[in-house]
């Protein structure tokens, strides 16, 4: 399952700020080091005024398990969130969340270190079957 989350700094003047960038690094530390939660991988993207991140998950059960649970760090974050910042503008948070059933997905890697799905799963060679979109897709080509 492919999770991604994101902020909008709308007036970075305001120090509002603060409390959602640190939320997000404690979570991920939490998650990293409690793989039994779901998380496979994640990637930062750093930019102004837009920042996200994307997370490679088990299932979305898993996720939303964690996204609900009162005794992990993103619920607390999310009822801070709402009580400093809730919808006064200050600060914006989306995300998508993309549920990919197995062997619905290709990935691709040339002269690339583990990256993206790849970091999240196993890597296999682009040969025989894999060597062409179609037959890493699993279509059939005619003879």
């Amino acid at each position: 399952m492919l999770f991604l989350i994101g902020v909008r700094l709308n007036k970075p003047w305001k120090p509002t700020w603060l409390p959602v960038f640190s939320a997000m690094p404690r979570m991920l530390k939490e998650l990293s080091v409690k793989p039994e939660l779901g998380l496979l991988h994640y990637r930062l993207h750093f930019g102004f005024p837009n920042s996200m991140v994307v997370q490679y998950w088990r299932s979305f059960e898993q996720l939303t398990t964690y996204a609900q649970n009162k005794d992990q760090s993103h619920l607390p974050a999310w009822r801070a969130f709402n009580k400093a910042i809730g919808t006064n503008g200050d600060v914006g948070i989306w995300h998508e969340t993309y549920m990919i059933s197995q062997g619905k997905f290709e990935s691709i890697y040339v002269n690339m270190p583990k990256f993206g799905l790849g970091a999240a799963g196993t890597l296999h060679d682009a040969t025989q079957q894999r060597a062409s979109a179609k037959g890493r897709a699993g279509i059939k080509t005619p003879d």
